[in-house]
């Protein structure tokens, strides 16, 4: 039985009052749980980059109407701005999601990630080539993210 279930029963029979009790006693346990855990030790800080995507070119025909310079960002972890008044197709975005994560993040040289940056759209007719690039590094708190 689910502790969902287990709350409901004791709602629906009129315990509404333990009900409240326990949840305020949780709460507060994992309240100070918390700032004891952040009070021994160090912050929770990671370094990420924000990066840019721009079309570097197009080989073939454009059928979903992105142009060479088109771009978006993806900043602060996961925000993925596209400049007002453009688009960006979702099947080139869905070539690059599974890449995005790890360039954000410090990479040993040698890795073969951290010297490719060009993606092609999944449109064989488009020909559609990507580059992504780092731009700011920012500090993050993983407590603020998750």
């Amino acid at each position: 039985m689910s502790i969902a279930t287990i709350i409901h029963q004791l709602l629906i029979k009129g315990y509404g009052e333990l009900v409240l009790m326990t949840t305020c006693w949780a709460l507060r346990l994992e309240s100070d749980r918390r700032a004891r855990y952040n009070a021994r030790t160090m912050t929770h800080e990671f370094d990420l980059y924000d990066l840019k995507i721009t079309v570097e070119r197009i080989e073939g025909r454009s059928v979903c109407g992105m142009q060479v310079g088109d771009h978006c960002t993806l900043s602060e972890s996961s925000r993925l701005q596209i400049p007002k008044g453009k688009h960006f197709c979702i099947f080139a975005l869905s070539a690059l999601l599974p890449l995005l994560a790890a360039k954000q993040r410090a990479l040993d040289p040698n890795d073969w990630l951290s010297r490719d940056a060009h993606v092609a759209c999944p449109d064989p007719d488009e020909r559609l080539i990507m580059r992504i690039e780092r731009t700011t590094k920012r500090s993050l708190n993983s407590d603020d993210l998750t």
